[in-house]
C-alpha cells in the first residue's frame, strides 16, 4: 500500500458518493463534517489497529465519533457492499474474474474487546476470544464474500453460506452471474450433504475427503485462498477484531475487499 492510503483520490470517490445517502436539507446543528472527509478518516482507521478516540484531528477528518457514526450511516445504507458489487462488475467485463473454480477457508482473529457479537473461544488457546473470517474468492484470489463469525464455528457449516453469498455480479452479457463452475476446499468442508446441494447449484465440489490422501494438486492451489488472506489483513484493524458490532465490522471488511478489487482493477494485466 502507498504511504497514505487514506487519501480518497478522485476516481474513488466518483465511485463512492453516489451511494451515500442524502443529508436532509434541513437538519439542526452545526454543519455536518464532509463525507469525503469522514470516508478518509474511515479508511485510516481501517490501515490503522488504533480506538476510534485516538483518530488525529490534525487531517482534518473529523472526530473519531463522527466518523464511527457516518460508518454506521453508510453500513445501514448498504454503501460498501454496493461498492463491492460494482467493482466486481468492472473486473468481470474486463474479464479479470475467474469463474471456473472458487476456494473456500477460514482464519482466526484476535478480538480486541470482550462482549463482542460473533466471538467465541479461539480453538489455539481457548482463554481468549475471537473471530474467523470465512472468504469465497475467484480462481485468481479475488474476494466475492467473506463472513464474519465466532472462532469457534466450523469452516464445513459456512460452506452453503458462502456460495449463496456471493452477489450477484453483471458486467457481461446476459444474466448477473452468481456461481462458480467448481469449489474447492480442504478437509475442514469434508460433508456429503453439502456436496449434494453443491451439485444441485450446478457446482462441481473439490473437497479433500478426511481419512484419505489430499486430491492431488489441491496444496498448490491454496496459495490463492491464503493471498485473499494476506490482502485483508493487511489492513490492520481487519487482522484484530476492534468493533464488538458484528455489522460493522463486516462494513470494513466490504471496504477492504471493494479497494482490493480496485487496486487489482487498476494494476495492468501481465
Amino acid at each position: 500500500m502507498s504511504t497514505r492510503p487514506w487519501i480518497v483520490d478522485d476516481d474513488l470517490w466518483a465511485l463512492i458518493e453516489p451511494l451515500l445517502p442524502p443529508w436532509p436539507t434541513r437538519s439542526p446543528g452545526p454543519r455536518p463534517v464532509a463525507d469525503r472527509l469522514c470516508l478518509q478518516g474511515i479508511l485510516y482507521m481501517l490501515c490503522n489497529d488504533i480506538a476510534w478516540q485516538l483518530l488525529p484531528p490534525e487531517p482534518g477528518f473529523g472526530s473519531g465519533q463522527t466518523c464511527w457514526r457516518r460508518l454506521e450511516r453508510w453500513q445501514q445504507a448498504g454503501v460498501f457492499d454496493q461498492l463491492h458489487r460494482i467493482l466486481l462488475a468492472e473486473l468481470n467485463a474486463a474479464g479479470r474474474l475467474d469463474w471456473s473454480r472458487a476456494r473456500v477457508d477460514g482464519s482466526h482473529i484476535r478480538a480486541k474487546k470482550r462482549g463482542s457479537r460473533h466471538t467465541g473461544p479461539s480453538p489455539v488457546d481457548r482463554r481468549k476470544t475471537g473471530s474467523k473470517h470465512h472468504p469465497i474468492c475467484d480462481g485468481r484470489g479475488t474476494p466475492l464474500k467473506v463472513i464474519t463469525t465466532a472462532a469457534n464455528v466450523n469452516d464445513v457449516t459456512r460452506t452453503l453460506a458462502l456460495v449463496d453469498g456471493i452477489p450477484p455480479v453483471a458486467g457481461r452479457p446476459g444474466r448477473p452471474r452468481r456461481r462458480p463452475e467448481a469449489l474447492l476446499g480442504d478437509k475442514g468442508y469434508d460433508s456429503n450433504p453439502n456436496r449434494d446441494e453443491l451439485r444441485k447449484r450446478r457446482i462441481l465440489p473439490v473437497i479433500s475427503r478426511k481419512g484419505a490422501p489430499n486430491i492431488k494438486d489441491m496444496g498448490k492451489l491454496r496459495y490463492v485462498v491464503e493471498q485473499t488472506f494476506a490482502l485483508l489483513h493487511q489492513f490492520k484493524r481487519l487482522a484484530v477484531r476492534w468493533e464488538r458490532r458484528t455489522e460493522l465490522h463486516d462494513a470494513l471488511v466490504s471496504l477492504a475487499c471493494s479497494l482490493i478489487c480496485r487496486r487489482r482493477l487498476n494494476k495492468p494485466e501481465p
